[in-house]
């Protein structure tokens, strides 16, 4: 038996402390070190200050010094600055920012150069942030860097900036008020949240951020700085969940015209369209339906021509920074019958197809309603899936939501969705603003179900079976075959 002394236990924990503090000072050493590095370097370099304050002498606000404090907010090296303000943006929880303590500075680097950002104090009661860097780097990287800090704080405000939504006004304009009336818009739709194909996805995604990037591309084509798609698909497929999903990603604000109240002359319409403000999405539902003339004017021609100079007019390439987007509801989910000239690219500059629910889409929709992975139940609904069986996301949407509180349940219900939407099923969908029904066959067309008129025909076609085979076994004479043909009538010819 090993006994350990208690001055053996004291000396252990005396070394183990001083060790410790040998590594700590050794820490605190490289610390000082490199600062005593920085303040000889920063002696023997020759650097230069540029102070960008808020205000100009005349108190016009100066709208670098907005982006570079957005910028400078954003800094991550922000964090391992000797003092910052911590403030909560209220909106949203857990939504916190910093900014960068009166007196105290901020690194940053750019092009292998090292910057630094200092929240001077007021000066005359005006703030103020000083940009410091090396002379030697001043030439090589002061505008570029300025223009990054710009390029940057844009982005930062457009996403974060809150989305409306606008609505056309009646009897607006013309001195009667403004033509658009908006609200905040608050729907929780994402890109990533969606049911769609995840290259699909990412194509589109790729695309939006290449136009967010495109003014300089554009105007050296000599292009208007604008985009459009077009959704089409049956309803329920996801489409109005998808342009609120666009616009969070672009941060615009949405117009919603709505063809069917604008007057037939078309200078509403074209009006409405130059109260429009860039950085905005404008969005026109249901476009298949108003090209057969529900919608606007009396004339099929005149209406049509009204909506491609809508799409693409003169009137249309009034503003940049726009995105307009177009949706069709076609039963088949596809564009017959449409105008050729409607479609085509300048007009519609990216088509996007939205099918029903397939089991790609399905895991994502589980993903998001019920935070599933994987499920026992999964080869069951892939399945139905591989089957032919297809439903729209709204309608398993709907069943997971009624089913939140049990995952095997919701499963369940859309495995039995899909038995019945099956084309071996023999029914025929109807669609309604309910969501998806489904109605009997016409008598006669085959295919057994899980019914109870297929348990009844079942039992039927088994009591026919069992009588045959129990004339057989009497030898029964011609007439009580015929008889067993028609079981309902056996108890009145054959009387036991």
């Amino acid at each position: 038996m090993i006994r350990i002394s208690l001055a053996s236990v004291v000396t252990a924990v005396v070394s183990g402390a001083v060790l410790l503090r040998i590594v700590l000072s050794l820490k605190t050493l490289v610390h000082c070190l490199g600062r005593w590095w920085r303040c000889v370097e920063e002696r023997t370099q020759a650097y230069q200050n540029f102070e960008i304050p808020r205000y100009s002498d005349c108190g016009q606000e100066n709208p670098l010094y907005r982006r570079a404090a957005a910028y400078v907010a954003a800094l991550p090296s922000l964090e391992d600055a000797a003092a910052a303000n911590l403030f909560s943006s209220g909106r949203k929880p857990n939504d916190f920012f910093l900014l960068l303590g009166p007196g105290h500075s901020a690194a940053d680097s750019f092009l292998g150069a090292r910057v630094s950002w200092t929240n001077a104090p007021c000066a005359g009661g005006v703030p103020r942030l000083v940009l410091r860097l090396r002379r030697q780097d001043r030439t090589r990287v002061l505008r570029p860097y300025l223009q990054h800090v710009e390029s940057v704080a844009d982005d930062l405000q457009l996403r974060r900036r809150e989305v409306r939504l606008f609505t056309s006004s009646v009897g607006a304009g013309d001195g009667g008020g403004p033509r658009w009336r908006s609200v905040l818009f608050t729907h929780p739709a994402t890109l990533d949240t969606v049911a769609m194909d995840p290259d699909l996805k990412a194509r589109i995604r790729a695309d939006l951020e290449s136009f967010l990037k495109g003014r300089a591309y554009y105007h050296r084509l000599g292009r208007v700085w604008r985009r459009s798609y077009l959704l089409h698909g049956r309803p329920g497929t996801g489409k109005s969940t998808f342009v609120a999903a666009i616009a969070k990603v672009l941060g615009y604000d949405i117009y919603d015209v709505d063809l069917s109240r604008v007057s037939a002359g078309g200078d509403d319409l074209k009006a409405l369209l130059l109260s429009t403000t860039p950085r905005s999405l404008i969005l026109v539902e249901d476009l298949d339906r108003h090209l057969k003339g529900k919608g606007v004017g009396e004339e099929g021609e005149s209406q049509l021509t009204r909506i491609l100079n809508f799409m693409d007019g003169i009137f249309s390439c009034c503003g940049e920074e726009r995105v307009m987007v177009f949706t069709m509801s076609s039963d088949g989910g596809g564009m017959e019958g449409v105008e050729p000239a409607v479609l085509r690219p300048g007009r519609l500059d990216v088509h996007i197809h939205f099918p029903l629910c397939d089991f790609t889409a399905f895991k994502t929709l589980a993903t998001n309603y019920l935070g599933l992975k994987d499920h026992k139940l999964y080869p069951q609904v892939e399945e139905g899936f591989h089957s032919g069986a297809r439903i729209s996301p709204a309608e398993v949407g709907e069943i997971m939501i009624a089913n939140r509180g049990s995952p095997s349940r919701a499963l369940k219900s859309v495995i039995s969705a899909l038995q019945q939407a099956s084309p071996n099923a023999g029914r025929k969908p109807s669609e309604s603003g309910s969501g998806r029904r489904w109605e009997d066959p016409a008598a006669g067309s085959g295919g057994l179900g899980f019914g109870k008129e297929s348990i009844k025909e079942f039992k039927k076609l088994y009591g026919m079976i069992k009588l045959k085979s129990g004339s057989k076994k009497e030898d029964a004479t011609p007439a009580a075959s015929t008889a067993s043909a028609t079981p309902g009538k056996l108890d009145k010819d054959h009387p036991h």
